[in-house]
């Protein structure tokens, strides 16, 4: 008996991009890559952020500039269990895992531990959340920045 995967939904890529041959069409995704770009726009998504659906996203950036502790950890965590179960219906999320061990370097990982309910298979997602854009490329802030002057052409005054 083969499993009813249409559940799973298929949707456009995002970010969108669009196929170059003949078609022109949107690049589309499907089951569970659908589920993991749903997962990553609903942790991205501001509450308001969306005219329709006001209530959905996580609010991810009211943590920007709070101190880290176990007590704001957890309400992260139940921030993103509630956004998830609220607006993601075809998982269970089974745990969400807040690691703030490289909160200096202004990275928080966020990994999401969750079956897919039609199939019950069962995935891991790991987000991480940047405090500071750009904080994934760790060579910019070790890198010499040059800067070279040129001196204006006096034939063109």
């Amino acid at each position: 008996m083969a499993i009813d995967d249409s559940f799973l939904g298929r949707g456009w890529s995002f970010p969108p991009t669009f196929n170059n041959t003949t078609t022109m069409s949107v690049e589309m995704v499907e089951k569970e890559q659908d589920i993991q770009q749903s997962l990553e726009i609903l942790l991205n998504t501001t509450r308001g952020e969306r005219i329709m659906l006001p209530g959905y996203g996580c609010d991810l950036m009211t943590f920007l500039f709070e101190s880290v502790n176990d007590s704001k950890m957890h309400l992260l965590k139940e921030i993103i269990r509630s956004a998830i179960i609220t607006y993601e219906p075809r998982i269970e999320l089974n745990d969400v895992i807040v690691d703030y061990s490289d909160y200096l370097d202004g990275i928080i990982r966020i990994q999401l531990d969750y079956t897919i309910t039609t199939t019950n298979t069962r995935f891991n997602l790991v987000f991480p959340y940047y405090k500071v854009e750009g904080t994934n490329i760790p060579q910019l802030y070790h890198k010499q920045i040059t800067q070279s002057i040129v001196a204006p052409d006096e034939s063109v005054l």
